[in-house]
């Protein structure tokens, strides 16, 4: 429990809620999107803007007090909490304001996807953003930023023009390419290393429809199908495109009985092109082998990013682990359908998401964002609504990820690690981690921002 004349000073500084250990709220409160996740801060600030953030920046600092930042709280290793420490909670910060005309949106670091996509889509614009809509765009955008839209418009932090940064001397600055942008190329796949971002300015692009939705087969047609698809994906038009599923089929009505708890593989696609374009592919992957579903069809985009949320509510255990993938070896793709095929239930999936196409034509050197030759980034995850079956989960996850990782580009997307072994984050940046720590050294020297995929200054 914080007391004292400190804390007294603190609290009235903040505009937003205080939670501490004895609230009733308390245990409500120290949730994340992740049930596998068990952490008991000292302290949950949800602030309501900017002088709430540094006020809460600078008391920890003061009082030498470990930080979290939460936005969202999707991430699976549950970086928003940490033990003991402050929890900065900026779900409260959702301000969101479109300009039609230069088609640029500014968002608050607390808000969702689908709060975002709710507010572009009555303009008929879109952000390139996740296929999630609960998850928080403040981590999902400085880690990189994957979905549907990759190949066509790039990653989301391509698309991101200014943000608003809380620093750790309690100071506040925006980052561009014209202010502060060193500061600006590394909260581009950086990750929170720097400073808490309570607001970003995104290019928006017209879009309302797509032709989208899931084809799936029988686990037992996943080669056939996977060999098309890595053809595919490297041929195909930036308006055509979509992501390949390993899982399992939901147990409830809208799925045909007979199917329900049985393994399959899907591609969940996305086409914003022309029409003609988009079938001539979608064709060619229904004459591969027929899906045992097809339900492809138009649809509005914000549908398309809703499609999963009722099969992923907040709450289940996950475990998750991921790699860039260059190739789709016949050998790999025995080796997927081996562990498809041992899925421990029916939540648990591998995903693929391409990342080539737009997102590739930027330099890799551009951005942090290091891998821009990578064809997919590749999650494997192990999921459950039963918290006795975390070990079984953990074990798939990590056996399946062992036998693929040999076949990987040898480097993961930092938004799918979670326990990683020392040198990962390193090997996710490549060549661009020792500017990295350069600009780490001038903006945190201290490592206050460390309860993430952490950079380290230099020792001193």
């Amino acid at each position: 429990m914080f007391t004292g004349q400190a804390f007294s000073i603190f609290k009235s500084q903040i505009n937003g809620k205080i939670i501490q250990p004895d609230n009733p709220d308390y245990d409500t409160a120290r949730k994340v999107y992740n049930g596998m996740i068990d952490k008991y801060p000292g302290l949950i600030v949800y602030c309501e803007n900017e002088d709430d953030v540094k006020a809460s920046v600078n008391f920890a600092r003061e009082n030498g007090l470990l930080v979290a930042v939460r936005g969202g709280g999707h991430h699976g290793a549950g970086l928003g909490l940490c033990e003991e420490g402050v929890v900065i909670d900026l779900s409260a910060m959702k301000g969101i304001a479109i300009d039609p005309v230069d088609h640029t949106v500014t968002v608050g670091g607390g808000c969702t996807l689908a709060e975002m996509d709710q507010a572009t889509q009555a303009q008929g614009l879109i952000v390139p953003a996740g296929v999630i809509s609960s998850t928080g765009i403040g981590g999902l955008t400085l880690g990189g930023g994957l979905g549907h839209l990759t190949r066509r418009y790039g990653l989301s932090i391509d698309n991101l023009l200014e943000a608003r940064i809380v620093l750790a001397d309690g100071s506040a600055v925006n980052a561009s390419e014209d202010m502060n942008s060193d500061l600006f190329w590394a909260i581009r796949g950086g990750g929170g290393n720097f400073g808490i971002v309570i607001s970003f300015v995104f290019r928006a692009h017209p879009l309302t429809t797509v032709l989208g939705g899931p084809m799936f087969w029988h686990i037992e047609d996943a080669k056939e199908v996977m060999q098309w698809y890595r053809e595919f994906v490297k041929s195909a038009p930036d308006t055509v495109t979509g992501f390949f599923v390993i899982s399992g089929i939901p147990p409830n009505d809208h799925f045909p009985q007979p199917l329900q708890l049985k393994n399959i593989c899907a591609i969940i696609w996305c086409c914003t092109g022309d029409e003609l374009t988009a079938n001539h592919y979608l064709e060619s992957a229904r004459r591969v082998k027929e899906p045992v579903l097809d339900w492809v069809g138009e649809m509005p985009f914000i549908v398309l990013q809703k499609l999963f949320d009722a099969m992923t509510p907040p709450g289940l255990d996950w475990y998750w682990k991921g790699d860039y993938v260059n190739e789709l070896t016949d050998e790999a793709i025995a080796k997927h359908i081996h562990h498809g095929k041992l899925l421990p239930t029916w939540q648990s999936a591998m995903h693929l998401y391409p990342v080539n196409g737009v997102a590739a034509r930027v330099d890799k050197n551009a951005t942090a964002w290091n891998h821009r030759s990578a064809t997919w980034a590749m999650v494997i995850a192990g999921v459950s609504s039963d918290t006795s079956q975390r070990s079984m989960i953990t074990e798939w996850a990590k056996e399946y990820w062992n036998d693929l990782h040999p076949h990987s580009a040898g480097a993961s997307y930092i938004n799918f690690m979670m326990d990683e072994r020392e040198g990962a984050v390193k090997a996710s940046y490549g060549d661009n981690y020792e500017r990295l720590v350069s600009i780490k050294d001038k903006y945190d020297p201290h490592n206050f921002f460390r309860v993430n995929q952490n950079i380290p200054p230099s020792p001193r």
